[in-house]
């Protein structure tokens, strides 16, 4: 395919049959075996995600499991369809002299809210923390392989829609948020990062040079408490 193809493709990152029937579609439109042995991925991106305004003790744990599923399994299984291959594949390349491993990259969208601890925020802010710690672990394992694991932790981005279906208005009344809005409203400009913003910080991860890993990029707002 050309150089800026597109192919939309419809995935449920709960559901690991999913996840691997998109990983494999793209696997078969984008990499040609034939020609460098590559049959994995060069890049997967976990970018999706839930967040409730939650106190515990409202206990709504309908939101807990569905934050879990989304925001840990999705990444889990997306790494899990991508890594293996990944792996193998400069295995492969590693035993045929002359061949140079390819940089392989995941890159998971996390949060300022897995290095930062907000009320209000406490399962969404144990989801990101689990993928920031299972990044790490699984980074230090891959050294060598020429695959590498990134964070990029965004704090506050204007127009998501990650609070349109929060229901616990206590919550949001102690965030000074309004429920069914996009992110945003009523915030000053400097308070705000633009969705171009956290895809600057990605393409910084993946245009480093071979021997550079940017691990975590923190990308917060210039006046974001």
């Amino acid at each position: 395919p050309p150089p800026g193809d597109i192919t939309p493709f419809v995935c449920d990152v709960t559901d690991r049959s999913s996840v691997q029937t998109f990983h494999d579609a793209a696997v078969a439109k984008y990499c040609d075996t034939s020609r460098d042995g590559n049959d994995s991925v060069d890049v997967m991106i976990c970018c999706a995600g839930v967040m409730y305004f939650t106190q515990m003790k409202n206990a709504l744990m309908d939101q807990w499991d569905q934050t879990l599923d989304v925001n840990c399994r999705g990444v889990m299984n997306c790494i899990g369809v991508s890594l293996p291959k990944m792996v193998a594949t400069n295995e492969q390349r590693a035993a045929t002299p002359g061949t140079p491993k390819l940089p392989k990259k995941i890159v998971s969208i996390t949060s300022d809210a897995g290095v930062r601890d907000f009320p209000n925020l406490a399962v969404y802010c144990a989801s990101k923390t689990f993928v920031e710690t299972m990044t790490e672990i699984t980074r230090r394992e891959l050294v060598g392989t020429g695959v590498t694991l990134h964070t990029v932790q965004p704090g506050d981005v204007k127009g998501t829609e990650l609070i349109m279906k929060n229901s616990d208005t206590e919550a949001a009344a102690k965030m000074g948020v309004e429920i069914g809005k996009p992110v945003g409203e009523g915030f000053d400009r400097n308070q705000l990062l633009d969705p171009q913003d956290v895809a600057d910080a990605v393409l910084m991860i993946l245009t480093a040079p071979p021997h550079v890993a940017i691990n975590s990029i923190l990308v917060e707002s210039r006046d974001q408490e």
